[in-house]
């Protein structure tokens, strides 16, 4: 979706749509698909990942965004160009920031498959081109917290370490009755349904659905088996989203 284009409004959950990568590596991507063929300013695309044993990312290039991965089962090998090595396991999270150039590789730790969700978030135009960097944070370091139905972990957001250019937050939700979730005014945001079953307003979810929101407003979600789902949500740049593969302009 660009910047100067009328928002994609959904009313209903959608199904993610699965995505080949390569040998090994597949996805169920929320956006962009056949289903919602738009990004969502600020973010450019979502989708949770999945990498067989021994297969995986070699070292490659993005440029103009930063990227969030977070670690739902096993663990993961980062690399990039600033020399950075680092294992993330089940709950880590990682920031990368591209700007003017970064290369990275990603492959399953101790030979092991594993599976996570990335973010792409776009950076403005004024900072497209910013130094790299990256920054890490463990399980530990990330705030847990029960709210009234559900245990909710902040990936980004008040409390946490890892932080963007970009104004958002980033909700782990795992919900045991009931649970509403805020979409700040002005913001564009999305429900990822990462396992189970519950409602969202009152409409089935369940994993690997969506609901991309553009709109400031409350979403209830309900579950009596249990309902796990990622709630992220930032503030538009208003700026048309290019992106070419791994570079977004």
């Amino acid at each position: 979706m660009n910047g100067d284009e009328p928002r994609a409004t959904v009313d209903q959950p959608i199904a993610g749509e699965r995505v080949r990568h390569g040998t090994g590596v597949t996805s169920n991507r929320a956006f962009p698909t056949n289903g919602y063929p738009h990004h969502l300013d600020p973010f450019v695309l979502f989708e949770r990942f999945y990498i067989d044993p021994d297969e995986g990312f070699p070292m490659h290039g993005h440029s103009g965004f930063e990227i969030v991965s977070y670690m739902l089962d096993g663990g993961m090998d980062h690399e990039d160009s600033l020399g950075v090595v680092n294992t993330a396991a089940e709950g880590d999270a990682m920031r990368i920031t591209a700007g003017d150039g970064i290369r990275h590789s990603e492959f399953p730790a101790d030979g092991r498959a594993c599976s996570g969700l990335q973010l792409w978030v776009n950076l403005p135009r004024a900072q497209k081109a910013i130094e790299p960097d990256y920054v890490d944070a463990s399980a530990a370091d990330l705030p847990v917290e029960d709210r009234d139905g559900a245990t909710v972990t902040t990936v980004i957001g008040d409390g946490s370490p890892i932080d963007l250019v970009t104004p958002m937050r980033y909700l782990d939700a795992s919900v045991s009755e009931a649970w509403t979730w805020e979409i700040p005014e002005g913001w564009s945001g999305f429900l990822y349904g990462v396992e189970g079953d519950g409602t969202v307003d009152g409409a089935e979810f369940g994993g690997g659905d969506v609901l991309p929101v553009v709109d400031s407003r409350s979403l209830a979600l309900r579950s009596e088996d249990g309902l796990r789902v990622v709630a992220v949500a930032g503030q538009p740049h208003g700026e048309p989203i290019r992106q070419r593969g791994p570079v977004v302009r």
